[in-house]
């Protein structure tokens, strides 16, 4: 697991191996809204001056309402990635890492450079003593997977018991508030929760997220981070889209993009095994060629190495971009 992993994006690379310029290319590899929203006023200032503590409080007091977390107040980090990195810090030493998948390939990767042995399993029967972290992504990337609420407070309650740590991904949870176990504000003891900020508000390169834990953790990843981690504008902008923004109106508009990939999935007779709220995850026998046909209409999809069956499938900005995809899907012979 220590060399690089296969993300989407990448059009750079995709153009360079396929022709045409990288902005006239349909990128459906992320599960990115794809209708980013408008932007607020940024203050000069913001600009203009390191992130003072104000902003980051600020950001902190509305990502608490918008997460529905109470007194646990989320930590605004530069994206969920830079603390994925951090937590073999955390996890109990000697012991072993239990992850939920097959799910987002660089948690593996991060505790497999750092020595620890990982585990992927598929069910909470599986965890043993021997575990001293458990990951779950929810809903997960990419099968769609759902831990409910009581699922995940079975497994924390196991995690607990032996002295463990439970992490909850929630990265794709916008859509579905009603599973997240920081809404459920219970004890945070021994429960870590991330959350992306760019996903549903189609705003990836602001990279933030937020981390949602105990105050004794959260202060460990504060301190870990160093100082100004993350930017004065960034933090402007989720203080102003969390306490005003359209939520309602996106949740919609995805809703309705989401729709359109589906009907033409459906109308190319494309198996949809799994997905979330921004995208699919189809099936056939032939994903890699066919992901390969895609690109050279300049559309691209996500493969995966270790399902060569997979293809994952995001949503196109447009009913437009809908129509161009169902015409590269009209293949003869697939």
């Amino acid at each position: 697991m220590s060399g690089p992993i296969l993300h989407g994006g990448g059009i750079t690379e995709a153009a360079a191996q396929f022709g045409g310029r990288p902005e006239d290319w349909l990128d459906l590899s992320t599960g990115i809204n794809p209708c980013p929203v408008s932007l607020p006023d940024i203050p000069v200032s913001a600009w203009h001056r390191l992130p003072d503590r104000h902003l980051v409080d600020a950001a902190q007091r509305a990502a608490a309402v918008y997460y529905g977390t109470g007194a646990y107040l989320p930590l605004p980090v530069p994206g969920t990635q830079s603390v994925i990195q951090l937590l073999p810090r955390l996890a109990p030493s000697g012991r072993r890492i239990a992850i939920f998948g097959p799910t987002y390939g660089e948690y593996a990767r991060a505790f497999s450079v750092a020595g620890f042995q990982v585990d992927q399993i598929s069910s909470a029967n599986e965890l043993s003593v021997e575990h001293g972290l458990a990951i779950v992504v929810n809903p997960n990337n990419p099968t769609g997977r759902i831990f409910t609420i009581r699922d995940i407070e079975a497994i924390h309650r196991t995690l607990c018991a032996q002295d463990g740590i439970l992490l909850v991904d929630e990265a794709f949870g916008d859509h579905q508030p009603d599973l997240s176990i920081a809404r459920a504000r219970p004890d945070m003891e021994g429960l870590i929760v991330f959350r992306s900020f760019g996903k549903f508000f189609g705003l990836a390169g602001l990279r933030l997220g937020f981390v949602i834990a105990s105050s004794r953790i959260t202060e460990q990843f504060r301190e870990w981070l160093g100082p100004w981690a993350v930017s004065g504008p960034a933090l402007t902008v989720a203080t102003a889209l969390m306490t005003d923004g359209p939520v309602a109106g996106i949740s919609a508009s995805i809703a309705e993009r989401k729709a359109g990939l589906d009907a033409v999935l459906q109308q190319a007779a494309l198996s949809i095994v799994g997905g979330t709220g921004l995208f699919s995850l189809v099936e056939h026998d032939r994903a890699f060629d066919l992901h390969a046909h895609l690109c050279r209409a300049h559309i691209l999809t996500r493969r995966f190495d270790y399902a060569p069956r997979w293809l994952r499938i995001g949503l196109a900005p447009d009913a437009a971009g809908d129509k161009r995809l169902a015409n590269a899907l009209q293949i003869p012979g697939f």
